[in-house]
C-alpha cells in the first residue's frame, strides 16, 4: 500500500502486549499516519470484542475509502474475540484489501492463534509487541518519558515515582504531566518533588520492604509495612532471614575476592544481587548471625501465640538499630 512516507503501510497490524501506553502510542501515530492521505473521519471504523462480529469488520474492511488511499479499521481487545468472529478475519487476511489497514489491538494474543499466524504472515513488521518493560528498567524509560513532558529527571526521583504508581505506564505518566505543569525552574525534577507532588497508588511489594531491611532504612520499612495491611509478619520473617543468608555469602565471596560469583552461588540473574555487597557492608558477620539467631526466637514466639506484628516489628528493628543481642 503505497504512502507519502517512505515504507509502505501493510494491509494488517497486531498491536499486542501489556504495556498500555505502548499500545495507545502506536495506534495513535498509526492514525496519525493515515489520516495524512485522507479526512479519517470519513475512512475510519472502531470495533470492541463486544460490539464486533466478524462479518461487520471484514465487510469494514472491504469498504472502499472516501477522497483517501486508505481506510483504517481498529478492532480492540482483539484476543477477546469470538472463535467464529477470529475465523473471519484470519480468512479475510489470506486476501485483505490493498485500500484498508487493519489494526488489531489486544493486550496478549498468544502465538499459536491462528490469528496471531494469520498476521505475522503479512510480514515481519505486522506484529508489533508491546510487552512491558522490566521493573529494573523502568526509571530509566521514566527519565526518556519525562523529556517528552519538558521535564529531566534526576535516578532517585524516577525511582520515587515508580515505587509511588507502580509499573502502570499509563499512570506514570499521567503523573510526568501533572509534574511537569508543577514544576519551576531549568533543574531536573528530584524525589523530595515526587514524594510531595505525588501519592502512592501502587501496591506495596514486600521484595520492597526486605531492601530497605537490607539498608537498615528505619525509617522506610516502618512507612512501608504501615502500607501492607495484608502481610503476614511470618513470610516477611522468611523473606528478611532469606536475604540474611544472602549477605552472609555476599561476605564470604568479597573475603575471597569473588564478588562476582555471588549471582552463580545463589543461582539468581546478576541484577537481583547488585546491591548485596553493598548492605552486607554495613552489617558485622555478628550482627547478621545474631539476626538469624533472634528470627528462630521470632518465630517461635509468634507461632505460640504471640502478637506477630509486634515480634516481627521489635526483630527488624532490632536488626536495623543494631541493637545488643544476646545469643
Amino acid at each position: 500500500m503505497a504512502t507519502n512516507q517512505s515504507k509502505p503501510l501493510l494491509p494488517a497490524y497486531l498491536v499486542t502486549g501489556a504495556d498500555e501506553l505502548k499500545r495507545e502510542t502506536t495506534v495513535r501515530r498509526l492514525h496519525q499516519r493515515i489520516s495524512q492521505l485522507g479526512d479519517l473521519s470519513f475512512n475510519y471504523d472502531h470495533f470492541t470484542h463486544e460490539n464486533a462480529t466478524g462479518t461487520a469488520i471484514v465487510t469494514a474492511c472491504n469498504t472502499l475509502p472516501f477522497a483517501s488511499e486508505a481506510r483504517l479499521v481498529q478492532v480492540d481487545d482483539a484476543d477477546k474475540l469470538k472463535k467464529t468472529d477470529s475465523e473471519a478475519i484470519v480468512e479475510y487476511l489470506s486476501a485483505p484489501s490493498e485500500t484498508t489497514v487493519l489494526c488489531l489491538v489486544a493486550e496478549g494474543l498468544a502465538k499459536n492463534t491462528r490469528l496471531y499466524k494469520a498476521v505475522a504472515k503479512i510480514g515481519p513488521k505486522a506484529v508489533i509487541d508491546c510487552a512491558p518493560v522490566r521493573r529494573k528498567d523502568l526509571p530509566a524509560l521514566v527519565r526518556n518519558m519525562a523529556l517528552s513532558h519538558g521535564i529531566a529527571m534526576t535516578d532517585s526521583a524516577a525511582n520515587a515515582l515508580v515505587d509511588l504508581i507502580g509499573e502502570d505506564t499509563v499512570s506514570l505518566d499521567t503523573e510526568l504531566q501533572k509534574l511537569a505543569l508543577a514544576h519551576r525552574g531549568s533543574d531536573p525534577v528530584n524525589d523530595n518533588e515526587v514524594n510531595a507532588l505525588v501519592s502512592r497508588t501502587a501496591e506495596v511489594k514486600p521484595w520492597e520492604f526486605v531492601d530497605a531491611f537490607s539498608s537498615r532504612n528505619i525509617q522506610k520499612c516502618m512507612l512501608l509495612k504501615s502500607k501492607m495491611p495484608g502481610a503476614k509478619p511470618l513470610s516477611l520473617l522468611a523473606m528478611c532471614v532469606n536475604r540474611i543468608r544472602e549477605l552472609i555469602a555476599a561476605k564470604t565471596f568479597a573475603k575471597r575476592g569473588k564478588p562476582a560469583a555471588l549471582a552463580k552461588h545463589l543461582g539468581l540473574p546478576d541484577w537481583r544481587v547488585k546491591n548485596h555487597a553493598l548492605w552486607a557492608r554495613s552489617f558485622s558477620e555478628e550482627e547478621l548471625v545474631c539476626a538469624l539467631v533472634r528470627a528462630r526466637d521470632a518465630e517461635r514466639a509468634i507461632k505460640t501465640g504471640a502478637d506477630a506484628d509486634a515480634v516481627f516489628q521489635e526483630w527488624y528493628m532490632t536488626v536495623i538499630t543494631g541493637r545488643e543481642c544476646s545469643r
